[in-house]
């Protein structure tokens, strides 16, 4: 069923019916897109996903995005390749940007373990289930990128590794969840109303007290001109944006980027901050506020906006993605 030819010629669909998605094999409306009840990725959190940018009608980074699914997939035993090539998982998601006419958007790519019982054992399910949505897409408002954002320190540590390694990326995305929680909560208390100045990412420590990442973004700060972030063995999804800023930007911006463990004491002592994600992109980050308990125990200022280093490298990574020749590697 996954692999079935996609509809030749999309179904006919309203205004409020789009996007048409794809779900174990066909294209469907949005009113009529649908999972079991008995699937995994819906009962237990079992199955990895991908959040992908489209810019220009080019799928960006479209070679990482795969070599990261198909990894996370063996990472929680599911032989991805043996249900669904990568050629065949590139081709689904042309189909959707194609049928939904997206220029610049945002792919979210999901695979779940499949139907089964209503028991753990992920073996009952028979073959993966595949649902790939193609839409446009806005996570933080205009305001904030020309500002910075202000975030919460969060309460709740980053699962540990042991326990279920953030490199996974899966379905299980509560630890997360909650943390932003805090920040959402903590806005709302403090009656925030003005989109630049609303709470809405956390910074996560890990059980060690290191920095490691926000509830859906990479971490980096600025410190005498050079770039620094966490390593993976911080407890830290391996961003594809994260890489291309430390694999392309830097080296374009001529900025050194040094990967290593720190603590907020270091990260409130910096020059700039910024966060990275493909649905955030890039945006800095120019105040820190702690609370317990929902009550205000600290605000730190880390820059008056966006710093000169993490616009140059916004810059650079604005100037390739809409060139016309946005990178698919």
């Amino acid at each position: 069923m996954i692999s079935k030819p996609a509809t030749t010629t999309a179904p006919s669909a309203s205004t409020g019916d789009k996007p048409l998605i794809w779900v174990n094999g066909q294209l469907l409306p949005k009113s009529q897109a649908a999972v079991s009840v008995y699937d995994h990725g819906l009962l237990y959190g079992d199955g990895v996903f991908e959040g992908i940018r489209v810019y220009k009608g080019k799928i960006f980074k479209l070679k990482q995005h795969m070599d990261r699914l198909y990894a996370c997939a063996n990472k929680i035993h599911l032989d991805l390749e043996k249900f669904v090539s990568r050629d065949e998982m590139v081709r689904i998601q042309r189909t959707c940007v194609e049928a939904n006419g997206i220029q610049d958007g945002y792919i979210r790519l999901v695979v779940t373990r499949g139907v089964g019982t209503l028991g753990l054992n992920p073996y009952l399910c028979p073959e993966p289930g595949v649902v790939c949505i193609a839409d446009t897409i806005s996570l933080y408002k205009p305001e904030m990128y020309q500002k910075g954002m202000r975030v919460v320190l969060a309460n709740r540590p980053k699962t540990p590794i042991a326990c279920l390694d953030p490199r996974i990326k899966s379905l299980n995305y509560l630890n997360n969840i909650l943390a932003k929680c805090e920040a959402i909560h903590l806005s709302n208390k403090l009656g925030i109303t003005k989109p630049e100045d609303q709470l809405l990412e956390v910074i996560m420590l890990n059980t060690e007290g290191h920095v490691t990442e926000g509830s859906g973004d990479n971490i980096f700060f600025v410190k005498d001109g050079v770039v620094y972030t966490p390593p993976s063995e911080a407890g830290i999804l391996e961003g594809i944006t994260r890489r291309f800023v430390m694999d392309t930007l830097c080296p374009a911006c001529g900025v050194k980027v040094v990967e290593k463990h720190f603590t907020m004491a270091e990260f409130l002592d910096a020059d700039e901050a910024f966060l990275t994600g493909s649905a955030a992109e890039m945006i800095a980050v120019r105040e820190v506020l702690e609370h317990k308990d929902l009550e205000v125990t600290a605000t730190h200022t880390i820059s008056a906006g966006e710093g000169p280093i993490t616009n140059a490298l916004r810059t650079k990574f604005r100037e390739i993605v809409t060139s016309d020749h946005v990178p698919e590697d």
